[in-house]
């Protein structure tokens, strides 16, 4: 496997803090880590403006700010030009409320680092963010990964983006989308697939109805199904994976886990 060639003291990270002094103490923390370009900006307007100008390699938010919430921040870069949706997001935040992550857990937030935060937590996010900036083909043993045909089933527009962006990085190129459950049974009907990833809360059909047809409804059976979900309830969570999913990964994800879930899968 190739080494990447980017460190973290070569990452140029936005941080967006509305406070000045957590923002000197965020700044500190991270060049204890090695990061040696940090920009700090208040607000989400300004950060927004200071991307159009020049996209950094990472962008670590709040999730409340002056003008906007670090989600709605995320919504306005995935949807602001082709040159900054693809831009890694870290929220840097003290929230805790399942209700209040969500939205950036859906948007593709590469990672939540709580505050505070311990000084690994802070480089496990800064290595995960590499592979982003830096992101390494999959390798397969029988298999090219560009002729892998991948269905990724989820209702969010902007996770499904988020979604195909980092598979289009590791090498997949065949992939059909389906905006739920029911969406995909018409395409499992139209063609076959080597992989079948979905969420879970989804509406019409939910991702464990749609991994139950799957094996014991559809012409194959046996597809691998890997669900990337931000579902916490550990009797829901008990239930899915007893339905026959295949691999289960929370969002957000680091692509170290998600590259070995895949291999494993697709081997």
């Amino acid at each position: 496997m190739l080494e990447q060639s980017v460190r973290v003291e070569d990452l140029n990270i936005l941080l967006v803090e509305p406070s000045a002094a957590q923002r000197r103490i965020i700044i500190s923390e991270m060049q204890a880590a090695g990061v040696r370009k940090i920009d700090g900006i208040a607000n989400g307007s300004d950060a927004l403006a200071a991307i159009r100008l020049r996209a950094p390699d990472l962008v670590a938010s709040a999730m409340y700010l002056q003008d906007m919430t670090g989600a709605e921040l995320l919504t306005a870069m995935r949807q602001q030009s082709v040159a900054t949706d693809d831009i890694p997001f870290m929220l840097v935040s003290s929230e805790r409320y399942p209700g209040n992550l969500e939205p950036v857990r859906q948007a593709g937030v590469m990672a939540i680092l709580p505050k505070p935060f311990r000084p690994r937590d802070l480089q496990t996010a800064l290595v995960n963010a590499l592979d982003f900036v830096e992101p390494r083909r999959l390798e397969l043993d029988y298999a090219d990964v560009e002729d892998i045909r991948v269905l990724v089933v989820d209702d969010s527009a902007l996770s499904r983006r988020f979604l195909l962006q980092t598979f289009a990085q590791l090498g997949l190129e065949r992939i059909t989308e389906a905006a739920n459950g029911a969406e995909a049974v018409r395409a499992l009907g139209e063609q076959r697939f080597d992989l079948v990833v979905t969420d879970y809360n989804m509406p019409q059909m939910d991702g464990q109805r749609l991994v139950e047809y799957i094996r014991n409804e559809s012409d194959d059976p046996t597809v691998p199904v890997f669900m990337v979900t931000c579902e916490r309830d550990s009797v829901r969570l008990g239930s899915i994976r007893q339905s026959g999913v295949s691999a289960l990964c929370d969002k957000p994800f680091d692509m170290q886990t998600v590259r070995s879930i895949l291999s494993r899968l697709l081997n």
